[in-house]
């Protein structure tokens, strides 16, 4: 039986945009902005209201219709964001949109190696699509589902509907400041990221180095500072990703994910905890090395697996041999030893090792017959002393549906 992944993500390029086009990136801010007043002062968020109580209001912009549904599906994703916002108590200002922005999934077509988009009512736009793009998009099983165009940038975002890769093993990433080390009971493997470290603590010595009296200013140039640091951290995370999903795919292995939500909060003010540390914990992008393995696992079918924050406690101090805990000693910096194994071990092995199992336990469970034929995939826990064979898992069972 097949399983059909629906997988989505965006493909950009330059372009050199018209006067219409300006004037239309402007108008589009300005129909979203209107409709936030609008759903501020009647108190609505859900799409389906603030369209009924917008739409007419945006009769005066000159515009293509299928700008102004657009525009207020935006102004509603605002709303609800800030509606979220203040439900957890956080404090907000007056959303409104300050980018020139246009976002559309009606009225545009692709011919002839063009985008043509309506600018004025009888009137297109064409944009010649760079070999890149036309590549892109013209794999099979891909369709193009909506553009966005900023002043120099064109996006499209693209979907595919990807078989599911059958897999009959695990792999768990475990994340960390300085690496991502990925494996399993057969193999583990450590990738260097303590240029990301770097990059951060040398910019943030730059910043600080400013002597600007003008606030706007330095707010300026260390905003180009910081936007080349988040460049290149993605570029080393998407080299590491890159590498982790295609050996998986390559030995047919789901990926398990931990869940470590909430760990900013571990790194407050008034934790004991000093400033310089604080700030290069806060500064670790782990949710960008989760979003890229799974958006490109996805793009090819790979299942992935997301453990719950019960299922992750305590995977990096357990042993993956008898199920003690773990001891740390200062010497051994990032070692552990077992009191029972009495064996050395890194840390973050044995957080790769114990993710690995977990997740295959939880789906290898639902097929007990299979289970007992191959001596049974348990995690190590007190009184289980040896570690068991990888068992062949039910790949449809490997990942829950996901809304796309």
């Amino acid at each position: 039986m097949s399983f059909i992944v629906l997988a989505v993500k965006s493909v950009w390029q330059y372009y050199v945009p018209s006067r219409d086009v300006l004037r239309l990136l402007d108008m589009f801010r300005w129909m979203v902005n209107d409709s936030i007043g609008i759903g501020l002062v009647n108190g609505a968020s859900s799409l389906r209201r603030l369209s009924l109580l917008s739409y007419s209001q945006l009769a005066r912009y000159d515009s293509p219709s299928c700008y102004k549904l657009c525009a207020i599906s935006r102004a509603a994703g605002i709303l609800a964001a800030q509606k979220k916002s203040v439900r957890r108590g956080f404090t907000t200002r007056t959303p409104y949109s300050f980018k020139q922005q246009l976002v559309s999934c009606y009225g545009f077509k692709i011919e002839n190696g063009y985008l043509r988009i309506p600018v004025l009512r009888g009137k297109r736009f064409s944009i010649p699509l760079t070999k890149h793009m036309l590549e892109v998009i013209s794999q099979p099983r891909v369709k193009v589902r909506s553009f966005t165009l900023t002043q120099n940038r064109l996006s499209l975002c693209i979907a595919r509907d990807t078989p599911r890769i059958e897999c009959t093993s695990t792999i768990g990433v475990d994340r960390n400041l300085r690496n991502l080390t990925v494996g399993n009971d057969e193999e583990t493997r450590h990738y260097d990221l303590s240029k990301c470290v770097r990059m951060a603590k040398t910019t943030v010595r730059i910043v600080a180095s400013f002597t600007r009296n003008d606030d706007r200013i330095r707010t300026v140039i260390a905003s180009k500072y910081g936007e080349r640091r988040t460049a290149r951290t993605g570029h080393l995370l998407h080299n590491a990703t890159k590498t982790i999903v295609a050996m998986a795919v390559r030995r047919r292995e789901a990926i398990v994910l931990e869940n470590i939500g909430g760990i900013r909060s571990l790194y407050r003010k008034g934790n004991g905890q000093g400033g310089k540390y604080r700030g290069r914990m806060n500064g670790w992008s782990f949710g960008e090395a989760q979003r890229q393995i799974e958006y490109k696992a996805r793009w090819i079918g790979l299942p992935i697996i997301r453990l719950s924050r019960r299922e992750t406690r305590g995977s990096s101090v357990t042993c993956p041999r008898c199920g003690e805990r773990l001891q740390s000693d200062k010497k051994l910096k990032r070692k552990l030893w077992c009191g029972n194994c009495r064996i050395v071990m890194d840390r973050d092995m044995v957080a790769a090792v114990n993710l690995a199992r977990r997740g295959r336990v939880r789906f290898a469970r639902s097929r007990p017959p299979i289970i007992e034929a191959q001596g049974g995939a348990v995690e190590a826990m007190k009184g289980n002393p040896t570690p068991t064979v990888i068992p062949g898992v039910d790949a449809p069972k490997l990942t829950q549906p996901t809304k796309s």
